[in-house]
């Protein structure tokens, strides 16, 4: 199918007219009622992955090569005409994020759902070759070193992580998620020349850094060095508990702790909302202060007394990468790190980044609290990085924070000066022009490379040479200067833009097929959009959600001019709580909800962590304490889609917009949002099965031991139920799409009543090691100083709480005869429950997205594997976003016939698979069969249940 190019006007008619045709044709050509057990959930899962690396050009500068994310495909375009001229598509992964060329006739592909890595042969007809199973996420890739390595980054977890076919391969094992002190940011190292006949090939080496999960990597000049960075890095702030503030909002009045050291004073306040209604007494927010080695808060107070551990914040690291060690480490580059590229002549490194100002509180006016976070979230910058100096440069320093959107003074021009969420960067061969794609704000930033490394650019002069590019999202760039040319990928529209360099204009566009729904491609840019939909330019909704998911920050987004709110949620406890605050059993020193109201929602609630906007559509209402259960578009205990769109007042409150979205686009906002789906859990076994100490952990949480309140049938029938187990709170029932939430709030004797929260990405909370002993997790004792670790934010909805372990220690869950943790050994089950959380059940089994190639040399390694994948095809799963029943997965088959890729779907009433050009099935050993030769490599993908005859048919 060659696209030949179009006008920036024309939009996705053309790839959406491809797209139903091959729909139509696949439905005709597949046996659909011989597989509707494993093709009865919905045709396409959206995930939201970022883009890394998508587009990249061969060493010859002939080929252009670009990753489709939704379609999970690698598309490739000649350029020898002068122009971009469709070529061919290869099936790769699932959610491909990042393409790097090795030669002229060899590219990679990481696909970050599948957690594997496409090798791609452009010889005969394109295809895979093999496929590299490495950690979980993988997301860039590059090559360097000599002889030439290829480095991959990926999450320090995953199932291939300990498998045991690498066993022998130095940094592999067990990740160690309970343990202190571990790096938590991996780079697989392969040698391409020799990637062994193991199941899922063998790295040389998984190097370790000390950083949270890593997203970009660079290559200097000279190819010697390789630098790896952090994705949500941090920016050395945590959350103090409110059991170590000293009561009464009383700031500088210390106070003794039970521990006997001193806490500097009361919660800075005020104490009280703008119509004096009563302020909760909550956490606070306190940033490291590298001058003088304290930390402190909002008025410079010190808290040292109450941390226990330091957080260095390194962000990027060098690697030698013939030596493969590390050879240098740099802090405080950024809080959220996208992407790297190196200056060509200098060498010099340019990292783009958006820094968080999280230890500001409050959003709204600022008028009664004095301060606002309104407008400015998380500054867009870009980090040079030049021998040992680490300077980053703010691209909006003209923006006026202090001026609030439509306040007096408030420059409306400024946003067509700024960017937003800058990712990926091109600079050009004679190390003098930088560009960097601002995915929030639809434009190329130009800069000369000397400005941005001495500060002395203007934004407002500067943005005269920005490039505006249709279509938004501009998030991959690759330059061909050879033809005056440069290609950026577009990724709300999912295409591929040419740029002339000279005229620094747009002049075609090629969008790519595209399986999204029409709701999901016009609702994104809600949730990026910074020019439509903030004040000044930079802020937007995922200046916190990044990607849609966290920033693995807390905010206190508490608004002291706003006034209470009532909450419409059912309460586990509630009718109970009227008699504990009656004879003060709260075990609270200070007013529940600031009112000793359990229905309030007061406007001050203080710090909590940034929730994913993954997976909401069956979680009931939002926030942690529920209160979007309330607002500007009515009232709702378990609607998620009201709850949604009762954000619209964040867009003027927080977002700073001058204007308030329309219903119509908080809809289409909610229509995309809530159809995005977490990823498969990490942790657990890949046939759905648990260990030894996460069986004992579920049977806890499943059983018929209550885990917090009072067994009392006295109490049950004149209050209500007074005892839970842990499934009687956090409820998982895959068929109502509950995992770990029923819609309820509860009591939980801290200072304000919480939603109860769903369970699915607690293994992406770790990293927070070190507490001291508080009122609420009295049965833990003080963890003593642990230094340094990799995150400030851990469990609990403010975060302060750093282990799981730790926080099933709260006196709540206290072992009695007949309620809490067993009185025999405790920590035992405790431990046990821990591993149960971080396995706990998702949307999708654990197998989804998983891959595995067979070639003509390693069948005796992949032969389990594939039996693996045909197993978990034929095994019954249950989830609602699923559409109900189905098969763990589609177990879609490739391979090279007749010239051309072909797909098969396996079919698990037949045990056999039926090609998608219609011609008769084949057997499992016939397909097998096809590998043993060379040239077709029989390439298997665990696709989302519902989605296998669309992605047979992707090519």
């Amino acid at each position: 199918m060659r696209r030949m190019f179009h006008q920036p006007t024309r939009r996705r008619i053309v790839s959406f007219a491809a797209l139903g045709l091959l729909a139509s044709l696949a439905i005709g050509l597949f046996n659909r009622k011989s597989v509707s057990a494993s093709s009865t959930g919905p045709s396409f899962v959206e995930f939201e992955s970022g883009p890394v690396r998508p587009v990249a050009i061969s060493p010859d500068g002939n080929t252009l090569f670009s990753v489709n994310i939704p379609n999970g495909t690698l598309e490739a375009y000649s350029l020898t005409s002068g122009m971009p001229v469709f070529q061919y598509r290869v099936p790769v992964g699932l959610e491909p994020v990042a393409v790097a060329a090795r030669t002229n006739t060899e590219v990679w592909v990481t696909n970050q759902l599948s957690d594997s890595v496409s090798v791609v042969t452009l010889t005969g007809t394109p295809h895979v070759v093999r496929t590299l199973l490495v950690g979980d996420e993988p997301r860039d890739i590059v090559f360097a070193g000599n002889p030439v390595r290829a480095f991959i980054t990926t999450a320090h977890r995953g199932q291939q992580r300990t498998d045991p076919s690498i066993a022998s391969v130095p940094g592999a094992g067990d990740p160690q998620m309970t343990t202190p002190g571990i790096p938590r940011a991996d780079v697989w190292v392969f040698d391409p020349s020799n990637l062994g006949t193991t199941m899922g090939g063998t790295p040389l080496t998984i190097m370790s850094f000390f950083t949270d999960t890593p997203r970009a990597l660079a290559v200097s000049p000279d190819k010697n060095t390789v630098y790896v960075a952090g994705f949500k890095t941090g920016n050395q702030t945590t959350t103090i508990f409110q059991q170590r503030i000293c009561p009464g909002f009383q700031p500088y009045k210390p106070c003794t702790l039970p521990d006997g050291t001193v806490s500097p004073g009361g919660n800075p306040g005020p104490p009280t909302d703008s119509i004096g209604e009563p302020a909760p007494e909550v956490g606070l927010i306190v940033k490291y202060n590298n001058s003088d080695g304290h930390w402190e808060d909002e008025l410079q107070r010190v808290w040292d007394n109450s941390v226990r551990f330091t957080l260095p914040d390194t962000d990027v690291f060098a690697v030698d990468a013939n030596a493969l060690t590390q050879t240098a480490k740099f802090a405080h580059v950024g809080t959220t790190l996208f992407n790297m590229a190196t200056n060509p002549v200098t060498g010099t490194l340019y990292v783009s980044n958006t820094d968080a100002i999280n230890n500001v509180r409050f959003e709204g006016p600022g008028i009664f609290g004095g301060h606002t976070v309104q407008g400015h979230l998380a500054e867009a910058r870009i980090t040079v990085i030049s021998g040992s100096t680490v300077a980053p440069r703010h691209l909006n320093k003209h923006i006026d924070y202090t001026k609030l959107a439509g306040s007096a003074g408030f420059d409306s021009t400024a946003k067509d000066h700024s960017l937003s969420m800058p990712l990926d960067i091109a600079v050009t061969a004679d190390g003098k022009t930088l560009y960097v794609a601002a995915f929030g704000s639809s434009k190329i930033g130009v800069f000369d490379t000397s400005s941005i490394e001495n500060d002395t650019f203007n934004p407002v002069t500067a943005s005269a040479n920005y490039i505006p590019v249709s279509g938004g999202g501009v998030s991959g760039l690759v330059l061909d200067q050879a033809r005056g040319l440069l290609y950026a990928m577009t990724r709300f529209d999912n295409s591929l833009k040419v740029i002339n360099l000279k005229a620094s204009q747009e002049v075609a566009g090629f969008p790519m097929p595209n399986p999204e729904p029409d709701s999901v491609i016009e609702g994104r840019p809600m949730l990026y959009d910074a020019t439509r939909f903030s004040g000044n330019g930079e802020a937007a909704c995922a200046s916190c959600h990044i990607f849609g998911d966290m920033d693995d920050l807390a905010w206190d987004l508490g608004n002291p001019d706003n006034s209470v709110t009532k909450s419409p949620i059912p309460i586990n406890f509630g009718n109970l709580i009227p008699l504990l605050i009656a004879t003060d059993l709260t075990g609270l020193v200070t007013p529940l909800n600031g009112s000793n109201n359990p229905a309030d929602f007061h406007p001050m609630k203080g710090p909590f962590t940034t929730q994913t906007l993954r997976g909401l559509a069956n979680s009931g209402a939002m926030h942690w304490r529920g209160d979007r259960s309330t607002g500007f578009f009515g009232t709702a205990p378990f609607d998620s889609n009201l709850a949604f769109m009762n954000f619209i007042v964040a867009f003027q409150s927080l977002v700073g917009s001058v204007y308030q979205p329309s219903q119509g686009q908080m809809q289409s906002f909610a229509d995309f949002q809530l159809q995005v789906v977490p990823p498969p859990n990490p942790v657990r076994s890949l046939d759905n099965s648990l260990t030894a100490s996460q069986q004992r952990g579920q049977a806890f949480h499943s059983g018929t031991r209550p885990s917090d309140g009072i067994v009392s049938p006295i109490l049950d029938q004149a209050f209500g139920q007074s005892s839970f187990t842990c499934a009687g709170c956090h409820v998982l029932n895959s068929a109502n799409g509950q995992f770990g939430t029923g819609g309820n709030q509860s009591f939980e004797g801290i200072p304000q009543v919480l939603k109860i929260p769903h369970l699915r990405n607690l293994y992406a909370k770790i990293g927070m090691f070190g507490d001291p002993a508080v009122g609420v997790d009295d049965s833990a004792t003080d963890s003593g100083f642990l230094g340094d670790q990799i995150r400030g934010f851990g469990f609990r909805g403010d975060g302060a709480t750093d282990t799981l372990f730790r926080f099933f220690n709260a006196s709540v869950f206290d072992p009695t005869s007949t309620v809490g943790f067993p009185q025999n050994n405790p920590d035992g089950t405790r431990r046990d429950v821990e591993q149960f959380m971080l396995a706990f059940d998702s949307d999708l089994a654990p197998v989804v997205g998983q891959q595995v190639t067979l070639t003509s040399a390693n069948a005796a390694s992949v032969g389990p594997r594939i039996g693996l994948l045909i197993e978990r095809a034929s095994a019954p799963f249950v989830s609602k976003v699923l559409n109900g029943s189905v098969m763990e997965c589609d177990l879609v088959a490739q391979v090279v016939q007749n010239g051309r890729v072909l797909g098969f779907l396996y079919d698990p009433a037949a045990g056999n698979f039926i090609p998608a050009d219609g011609s008769p099935r084949v057997s499992d050993s016939a397909l097998r069969a096809l590998a043993a030769t060379p040239g077709q490599e029989v390439t298997y993908t665990a696709a989302t249940p519902g989605s296998g005859l669309r992605v047979a048919s992707s090519h």
